[in-house]
């Protein structure tokens, strides 16, 4: 299974192709991993044309790395009033789609750690695996991510260094990664997850896949031998027609 964290912060930059479709997900929102499930069910190949990049809350010293890059992070405090209807939203959301979820407790989270050692897992080929595990661990298991034991545990699942996963978020060379990943949320105009990228057009929210699916599917239709900058595009141009659903119930956070 092809990633493709090694494109992400270089693609626009490079201006010798056009950047692949963009799915920014984030391991802390609800809304990301319904759409991830949904993403991954119902527009297999999609999955696998998308360039995946991670979304979050960076810490003070990636936020400060990145205010030097000059960029910044859209962060908007969320109210009382807009928990307490996204608690309800995705309670519905999840019995529609059958799953038995757990809500987490985040005691002082520090995002980069989950969000970094996805490089670790991009970088083997596992980096869809790793989400995988992620999203199960911390929506329907209620464990913390955000704890480097428990990220440790996700790699060695996957057969990768625990070491490594679990220190992602001291690691000097992964935090620059992240850095690069934030900017590119800072260009694309990410403001929540999950968003959807296709060229010119962007798709917010779990409810928005459809028809970010279809928007890729007809301009493969209108160009077939455009946009071949992720692994998997070229199979999926011929196919993602056949994909697209009926839409999905969802919101954005």
């Amino acid at each position: 299974m092809s990633d493709t964290a090694d494109t992400v912060g270089t693609t626009r930059r490079s201006g010798a192709r056009r950047p692949p479709p963009r799915f920014y997900f984030s391991l802390r929102s609800p809304y990301s991993w319904i759409a991830y499930r949904d993403l991954t069910a119902d527009h297999p190949d999609l999955a696998a044309a998308v360039e995946w990049r991670p979304f979050w809350e960076p810490d003070e010293s990636s936020a400060g790395a990145l205010a030097e890059a000059g960029g910044g992070f859209p962060y908007v405090a969320m109210s009382r009033e807009k928990h307490l209807y996204i608690l309800q939203d995705v309670r519905r959301l999840t019995r529609a789609r059958k799953l038995e979820m757990s809500w987490p407790l985040d005691r002082e989270p520090v995002w980069e750690v989950p969000h970094l050692a996805w490089f670790v897992a991009a970088d083997a080929g596992l980096g869809r695996e790793y989400v995988e595990l992620a999203y199960r661990a911390r929506w329907q298991e209620g464990r913390d991510i955000c704890d480097p034991a428990v990220v440790g545990e996700l790699g060695s699942a996957l057969g990768l260094p625990a070491d490594r996963m679990a220190g992602a978020a001291l690691d000097a060379g992964l935090r620059a990664r992240g850095v690069s990943a934030l900017l590119d949320v800072h260009r694309d105009g990410v403001f929540g997850v999950p968003f959807f990228v296709h060229r010119y057009d962007k798709f917010w929210g779990a409810d928005r896949l459809t028809e970010f699916a279809e928007a890729v599917g007809n301009s493969a239709e209108r160009r077939p031998a455009a946009g071949q900058g992720a692994d998997g595009a070229k199979e999926f141009e011929s196919r993602v027609k056949g994909s697209a659903d009926g839409g999905h119930a969802g919101g954005c956070g």
